[in-house]
């Protein structure tokens, strides 16, 4: 096919990807903004099916960050331990739970800079939070972005802060957050880690690893 931009490249799995996925949803369940920051917490090296299972006790005896603030780390420990790494997140709850209540008066702040100030709190979880809580520009990359983007051809790199403003750069703002959203789904579904079913991909046409390996995309159709 004729050479097209990123940004063009961009528009058009925007697009294959909201035909093929029309609801683009988090799979965390959660009712607050606080709610969404501890279940992505918890969600590390985790699956959010998982995650789901622990969070309505935790909210049920937590419901708040002045509530999750005063509570014992081994309290926590106990309710989250089927995540894993229980230990390190336990602590990191409580502490960023802390930090709400005294340095932002109990409200999930709504910037990027003011969440990753939070413990435990990197880019991804901060993303996700200012995309779905308060509607702004957001790309959360993950393992199932890093993949499918770099397989699309926009990238070949690992590092998830470069590949964000990569992104940032070629996507439209309005679309960023249902995109990656939707990347999660095709990568769980379609774009797997192992055996990519090209052949059923919805960005077979335009994307650099299909085009460049017929016989995957021929022998999975």
């Amino acid at each position: 096919m004729a050479e097209i931009t990123p940004e063009e490249r961009a528009a058009m799995a925007v697009e294959a990807l909201k035909k093929e996925y029309p609801d683009a949803i988090c799979s965390l369940v959660y009712t607050d903004p606080f709610q969404l920051l501890v279940a992505t917490r918890l969600a590390a090296q985790c699956t959010d099916a998982r995650v789901n299972m622990v969070t309505p006790a935790l909210f049920e005896k937590f419901p708040t960050a002045k509530a999750c603030a005063q509570a014992d780390v081994e309290q926590v420990e106990e309710l989250i331990k089927s995540c894993g790494l229980y230990k390190t997140k336990a602590r990191d709850i409580v502490q960023m739970s802390k930090q709400i209540t005294e340095c932002f008066n109990g409200v999930v702040p709504d910037t990027i800079e003011n969440l990753t100030t939070l413990s435990g709190i990197g880019r991804k979880t901060a993303n996700l939070v200012v995309g779905d809580i308060y509607g702004k520009p957001a790309v959360v990359v993950d393992t199932h972005c890093i993949r499918i983007t770099s397989r699309l051809g926009f990238h070949n790199i690992k590092d998830a802060k470069k590949i964000e403003f990569i992104l940032r750069d070629v996507l439209e703002p309005t679309e960023s957050n249902d995109f990656c959203h939707r990347l999660v789904l095709h990568g769980r579904a379609v774009c797997t880690a192992r055996n990519p079913k090209c052949g059923q991909c919805c960005m077979r046409e335009f994307c650099e690893f299909a085009l460049g390996d017929t016989d995957n995309t021929t022998n999975n159709d």
